[in-house]
């Protein structure tokens, strides 16, 4: 497990606020990669949710109890799609507590694309294109030329 866990809200939050989402100029190349992949799929994610909001709303007027649980579903990925945003942007500051949630994140995409594919009885593809762009990020994660990255920033940050 990581030593560089986060002891409060504030070790969560990006240091220099959201300002810095764009410079990458200090990582290897595949965590160059992996951070685009992740920092743009929770965008996309937030982007999608309050697009959600809106048809959720809607659903509410017309059919009050599903519009609440849609709502709510939307709330949840809306709120995980900010949580992989500032993930991301943890990542690329070094820490490596956010390395594995992300990797967690990959494993709740497999789940997710299991449920989604078992729901539909096998007829649709589901969630598997979100699920191998999570995994492939999540692979570059973990590459020696990340790994060691990670190793010559531990204890710094």
């Amino acid at each position: 497990m990581p030593t560089d866990r986060p002891r409060n809200f504030n070790d969560v939050m990006p240091h220099g606020g959201f300002s810095g989402m764009f410079t990458v100029n200090w990582l290897p190349t595949e965590l160059k990669v992996a951070y685009w992949i992740w920092l743009i799929s929770g965008l996309l994610g937030l982007l999608g949710g309050v697009v959600g909001l809106f048809g959720a709303f809607v659903l509410l007027a017309v059919v009050p109890g599903l519009g609440f649980l849609v709502l709510l579903l939307v709330l949840v990925a809306l709120a995980l799609s900010g949580a992989q945003v500032v993930l991301s942007m943890k990542m690329k500051e070094g820490h490596e507590w956010a390395r594995f949630a992300l990797t967690i994140v990959a494993g709740i995409s497999l789940l997710l694309a299991i449920l989604n594919t078992s729901a539909a009885d096998g007829r649709g593809a589901g969630s598997w294109p979100s699920f191998t762009i999570s995994l492939v990020a999540a692979v570059l994660m973990w590459l020696p030329n990340s790994q060691a990255w990670f190793a010559s920033l531990r204890g710094r940050t």
